[in-house]
């Protein structure tokens, strides 16, 4: 794809970073070429291993496509793990060789052959554009061979490998095309989210159509600047984790930006890789207007699961727009998708069971881990984790993961049903429902809160205002205000790391919780 984009037009700037430009098409092919060339000088051979352990960076698009014009697999990072986790991967990856920033890894680490700095002198030789980059062959792969090796994020034990083959990365990058946005040579992506997750990953159809790829001079996430770059650039798309939409929603009011000068600045922004409450889409659409589209999927199908298309979501006048923008959209075109019990057996439509998803996009397995495979891999389909129904006209709604789906009394609780009934309570800015031991019930709902700056929240408004919107059993018995949610670099809840917290709270903070969460305990129903 590269090399077909450099022949077409190799004057045309392809990468920058911030607003200057970084490299033409042309110098692109020429710097990843090298790079290539030169990993297969230093032995490096088809299928091996090299580990991309980096903040967002313009070399970061030129060190995939070179480890991949080598026939090499990309071991992308998250670049806040700590040196130890990175290492526990490199080894189980059998990783060879590591490019670094030097701010992610200020030290060396173990297990690597080489380690080099992308913005060392060591690096600027490594990357030197040999004198005819057209000539330096592509290593052929297979559709099934693995490209990328992505570590599960490990919230709940060690990480896995989910192997990503080009046949999986080809689909997503057509189906985007199809399902998602449609992408023209003078459009532009941004890359404020991580690189090493779905961000990065959209490159693909990006470069497909020899559009322009924007890294931000700080490396991440900052509304101002990403405002800025639109305004200046042209309109950006994007990929964002609903934490980073929400931050750019709240930039445009507290500006004063209206809907016409978001537009001037963002293109579109497809969101996707942890829950959108319905409160904060509603938000985002009247404050930036429509220009969002919801993707799901997993690393184990990546970016590829359903869509919720814009047109879905501005859609006000439909008669279920309510249920609608509460789901995920419906399968995209290269999938299959169903609802099933444990055992596989399709449930009817309405009924709550485990999303399942078959298709061209999906993993090939674990890496080195026969047993995770067979558990997530059954006749062909992806058994996701992910609990959730399917309407008449195919749109998911998703409830909650499996492993978080509350058990009290006997009866099921979603904990996304909780969080979206707690973020409409004034006051609130952040919600987040766990289960917790209790020796009545089975489990407990415990709801931790951020309150919103300058606001008063009450545990006993709280539990008002929940039972004013849902059955009495699902409210939470517990209420903890607290200054921030534990997230990983994706912007997604540790509900583990939640749990955590309560199993360390003892029995004492437990009870003088509930104590202050129903002021009039005396009545058993209330708790």
């Amino acid at each position: 794809m590269l090399l077909r984009q450099a022949r077409l037009a190799p004057g045309r700037t392809a990468v920058f970073n911030g607003t200057e430009p970084w490299a033409t098409y042309g110098e692109w092919a020429a710097r990843s070429a090298a790079l290539a060339q030169r990993l297969r000088d230093a032995g490096l051979a088809p299928g091996d291993r090299v580990l991309v352990f980096m903040r967002n960076h313009p070399r970061y698009l030129e060190l995939l496509w070179a480890a991949w014009w080598a026939g090499l697999v990309v071991v992308p990072v998250n670049a806040k793990l700590h040196a130890r986790e990175v290492e526990w991967i490199i080894d189980d990856a059998q990783a060879r060789w590591g490019f670094v920033t030097r701010e992610v890894a200020a030290e060396r680490l173990a297990g690597l052959e080489r380690q080099i700095d992308v913005e060392s002198a060591e690096a600027d030789a490594l990357f030197a554009p040999v004198r005819d980059a057209f000539a330096v062959p592509v290593t052929e792969r297979n559709a099934n061979d693995v490209a990328w090796l992505f570590y599960t994020s490990g919230t709940t034990g060690r990480p896995k490998g989910v192997m990503i083959t080009q046949r999986n990365l080809m689909t997503m990058g057509l189906t985007y095309f199809v399902d998602v946005d449609p992408v023209a040579a003078d459009d532009a992506i941004v890359y404020a989210a991580p690189m090493s997750h779905g961000a990065g990953i959209y490159a693909i159809p990006h470069l497909m159509a020899g559009a322009r790829h924007v890294v931000p001079a700080s490396g991440g996430v900052d509304a101002a600047e990403l405002f800025e770059l639109g305004w200046r650039l042209a309109p950006l798309s994007t990929f964002a984790a609903p934490t980073i939409v929400n931050r750019l929603v709240e930039h445009a009011e507290q500006a004063g930006l209206g809907v016409e000068q978001c537009a001037r600045a963002f293109k579109t922004i497809v969101y996707g890789g942890a829950p959108m409450y319905v409160a904060d889409i509603e938000r985002a659409l009247r404050v930036m207007g429509p220009r969002f589209v919801q993707i799901y999927g997993q690393g184990e199908t990546p970016m590829v699961g359903t869509a919720l298309a814009r047109a879905h979501l501005a859609d006000a006048s439909h008669p279920r727009h309510a249920e609608r923008i509460a789901s995920v959209g419906v399968a995209q075109t290269p999938v299959q998708l169903r609802i099933a019990d444990a055992e596989g057996r399709d449930l009817p439509l309405g009924t709550v069971g485990e999303v399942l998803i078959k298709g061209d996009s999906v993993m090939a397995g674990y890496w080195r881990n026969p047993q995770a495979t067979a558990a997530a891999l059954r006749d062909g389909w992806l058994f996701t984790g992910d609990v959730g129904c399917l309407d008449a006209d195919g749109f998911l709604t998703l409830k909650d993961r499996s492993k978080d789906l509350v058990i009290s009394g006997g009866s099921n609780i979603y904990p996304r049903e909780v969080e979206e009934v707690l973020l409409t309570a004034p006051g609130v800015a952040e919600a987040a429902v766990v289960g917790a031991p209790d020796a009545k019930w089975g489990e407990a709902v415990v709801a931790f809160i951020v309150v919103q700056p300058g606001a008063k929240v009450t545990a006993g408004a709280l539990d008002a205002h929940c039972l004013a919107h849902m059955a009495r059993f699902k409210r939470p018995k517990h209420y903890k205000i607290v200054a921030a949610l534990p997230k990983n670099n994706y912007g997604k809840v540790l509900k583990t790391a939640l749990r955590e917290q309560l199993a360390a709270s003892g029995p004492q903070e437990q009870s003088a919780t509930q104590a202050d969460a129903h002021p009039n305990p005396a009545k058993p129903e209330s708790t």
